[in-house]
């Protein structure tokens, strides 16, 4: 890193040469897929009265992103695979997620084996796709923590370990997923005025009741407990990190990214820019802190650097959008939403001509 950009490492966006964007990675695909299920269980609920658990509806949308990672955009598929209800997600419709951004094999291997006949799972946690402790799923569960403001936190906590353990399995693949939901919840709709050191440490203790008696659960602590104690120091951010790891398995990520949040807790871009300087996985590291940042600080502190030439900002704008205003329809309601309808009950994007019937879908 700091041999190829010099001595500061990266500090910005570094263009695609064919596309002129700065391409986003796997963990930005997923968080959109993770989004895309949400909703749709929410609009579930909503038009009909009854929903499943989110965790349902998501491990349905990562169907449809492992699709993009396996076929071709090809729009007549697409409809196709609407038409058998194999496809819940409008995102199926945006052909620049049709690319691999070296996505993480335990992610492609375990919703390959759902797809492949695997028999419905009710409670991941308690039945584990494989032992994998891998980051794949703490990077992409920041939209339960944004879209659920009256869940019971110990129920949003274990839903957040629950949607990260639809591919990782080991304990330490999903309690810093807890983590991080309990973290971002409290942020953006904690009644108090809390310090974030003050939150991290209360998600700390709230995940170590959950998971009670979990032979893992020392590890977890001792290392959110190191990364409070390094982001207090005066040494330098890349000794610190190192101290913590490289970001490959959950745990590591987790105290990578809350090392840089509570260090640079007030500017957005030194914290993000700490998080993707290191020898690890940078960019899962880098959008657990982005996460967590972005929630503290809001939109408006982000520079307009990490916004200009972005791939997809749009559409990541449209989802965020849609999270924050939520379903506004109701069963017994008059008031309608064409692109809500659209999205979220029809799976389509944009640029098409709805069909009514679709609407029973939901």
């Amino acid at each position: 890193m700091f041999g190829k950009y010099g001595e500061r490492g990266i500090t910005e966006y570094e263009l695609d040469s064919f596309t002129g964007k700065a391409l986003i990675s796997d963990d930005t695909q997923m968080t959109l897929f993770t989004a895309n299920g949400l909703l749709v269980g929410d609009t579930r609920g909503a038009m009909r009265g009854i929903q499943g658990w989110p965790r349902h509806y998501v491990t349905q949308a990562y169907q449809d992103w492992l699709y993009t990672q396996e076929c071709p955009f090809d729009k007549q598929r697409i409809q196709e695979r609407r038409g058998n209800y194999s496809c819940r997600s409008w995102l199926a419709d945006v052909p620049e997620l049709y690319s691999s951004r070296a996505p993480g094999n335990t992610c492609l291997s375990a919703l390959s084996a759902q797809k492949n006949g695997k028999d419905f799972v009710n409670d991941y946690v308690k039945e584990p796709q494989n032992q994998s402790k891998g980051c794949g799923g703490i990077m992409r569960v920041a939209p339960v923590a944004v879209n659920y403001k009256h869940m019971e936190m110990g129920t949003l906590d274990m839903e957040g370990a629950q949607i990260a353990a639809i591919t990782h399995g080991h304990s330490l693949g999903y309690m810093p997923a807890a983590i991080v939901t309990h973290i971002i919840n409290c942020i953006v709709f904690g009644e108090e005025k809390k310090t974030l050191k003050n939150i991290v440490i209360e998600a700390r203790d709230k995940v170590a009741e959950i998971f009670r008696g979990d032979k893992h659960l020392k590890e977890l602590t001792d290392i959110i407990d190191l990364a409070i104690e390094l982001s207090g120091n005066k040494a330098d951010d890349l000794d610190n990190i190192h101290r913590l790891g490289e970001g490959w398995v959950a745990e590591e990520t987790l105290g990578i990214a809350l090392y840089c949040a509570l260090r640079h807790q007030d500017d957005f871009s030194a914290g993000v820019i700490s998080a993707v300087n290191h020898k690890g996985d940078s960019d899962s590291t880098g959008a657990v802190t982005g996460n967590i940042l972005g929630a503290l600080l809001g939109y408006d502190a982000i520079e307009e650097k990490w916004k200009t030439n972005l791939e997809l900002i749009d559409v990541i704008i449209e989802m965020a959008d849609d999270l924050c205003h939520g379903c506004q329809m109701s069963e017994f309601g008059h008031y309608e939403d064409p692109d809500w309808i659209r999205k979220y009950i029809c799976m389509q994007w944009k640029d098409e001509r709805l069909d009514p019937a679709k609407t029973d879908k939901v």
